[in-house]
């Protein structure tokens, strides 16, 4: 099978499309990666093909304050940049990050079928849950049905407004207003951090957390016997500010070891308990007790594959959400808003109580029970 995988620069959404590229190379496809300039040669090297998705700059028009618009009327745009790459390497399918929905209509426009990644779980709006970013659970009882009915209703106009933008967008570059979405959806996450609804989608499958390291480095933590306690601050722009810099200060004198992985310039200076840089995530959670992150899925989900309980530091966008349902799960303690008391009371915690690390690795083993998502890219494509 030929296929297309698009996906955006940021970090979340880009390696999972590379992982995914890995996946179908591994079963003896031949995927060919759209995405930022940032990933092309990192993705070359993983032995990928990859070309620059063109149309991702911000045009004199965006309203990017405008998350609707953002991501729809950009889309057309895309759909129309990419059209000419993806009619010339004819794929059999179109798979498209669920942010970067130009290469769907793309894929529309050249009557390509196509399946949707989320490299998350699934965020798409429930009758039976309360709006994705509340953090709350589903309401038990008349009044707790009464308050999530209340809160859908509220979130409701937006959604309505998202799916207006959409229309328009799509009839802007010749496609049928009522969108018919894609054939089939990929759910990358543990089933542990799903939550269950009485609407789920026949089409979308859980197909797990889809992880690759961007390095081979590795970063030897500092020497001792003490717990090691591994610190990746967010690569969103939404995540937590100051994450390192807190855990340093409350960590200090607790008896742990500390390592930072950063995709960024380490910082100097650090204690000789401390170190920072860039190395493989999955060799550090290998030798650490806890990890203290900003509960992106990505990161969230490393962290309990590798049965390690986690300190979840939220920011904005769908890290509040996570972090909960984590929680919830018993694998994490959410700290919010940052300060040095909390974050150390809730590393000791975690460090303490044997509890957070079985439900980690509970999470772990779920892993069983997901969908192969090369499979169901094949059965799209017929």
């Amino acid at each position: 099978m030929r296929v297309a995988v698009v996906a955006g620069p940021d970090p979340g959404h880009a390696i999972p499309a590379i992982a995914l590229c890995l996946r179908f190379i591994a079963a003896g496809d031949d995927p060919v990666l759209f995405t930022g300039v940032r990933w092309l040669e990192a993705a070359r090297e993983a032995g990928i093909t990859a070309r620059k998705l063109k149309g991702l700059a911000p045009r004199p028009e965006d309203d990017d304050m405008d998350a609707g618009q953002r991501i729809h009327s950009r889309a057309a745009h895309i759909s129309t940049e990419v059209l000419p790459d993806l009619s010339a390497m004819l794929p059999d399918l179109v798979v498209s990050d669920i942010l970067t929905a130009g290469g769907g209509m793309a894929a529309e426009r050249l009557d390509v079928p196509w399946v949707e990644l989320s490299p998350h779980p699934l965020y798409s709006a429930s009758k039976g849950l309360p709006p994705i970013g509340s953090g709350l659970a589903p309401g038990e009882g008349l009044r707790g049905k009464t308050r999530d009915a209340l809160m859908r209703a509220a979130t409701g106009r937006s959604i309505k407004q998202g799916l207006r933008q959409r229309s328009e967008a799509r009839v802007t570059v010749g496609l049928p207003a009522t969108d018919p979405g894609p054939v089939a959806r990929l759910i990358a996450t543990l089933p542990a951090l799903e939550v269950s609804r009485p609407d789920w989608p026949e089409n979308a499958h859980v197909v797990g957390p889809l992880l690759w390291e961007p390095t081979a480095d590795l970063l030897t933590p500092p020497p001792g016997d003490e717990p090691l306690v591994m610190i990746a601050p967010s690569t969103a722009f939404t995540g937590a500010e100051g994450m390192l810099e807190t855990a340093l200060q409350a960590l200090d004198g607790a008896g742990v070891r500390v390592v930072a992985s950063m995709l960024d310039e380490p910082p100097t200076g650090l204690p000789d308990w401390a170190r920072a840089g860039l190395g493989r995530q999955d060799a550090l959670l290998a030798q650490s007790a806890a990890v203290v992150c900003g509960g992106g899925h990505g990161m969230l989900a490393k962290t309990l594959l590798a049965g390690v309980p986690a300190v979840t530091v939220p920011g904005g966008g769908d890290q509040w959400e996570l972090a909960n349902r984590a929680a919830r799960q018993g694998s994490a303690v959410v700290v919010r808003p940052l300060g040095v008391d909390a974050l150390r009371a809730a590393v000791l915690r975690v460090l303490s109580e044997p509890g957070f690390g079985a439900a980690a690795a509970s999470a772990a083993a779920g892993l069983t029970e997901v969908a192969d998502p090369v499979a169901v890219c094949r059965a799209a494509a017929r």
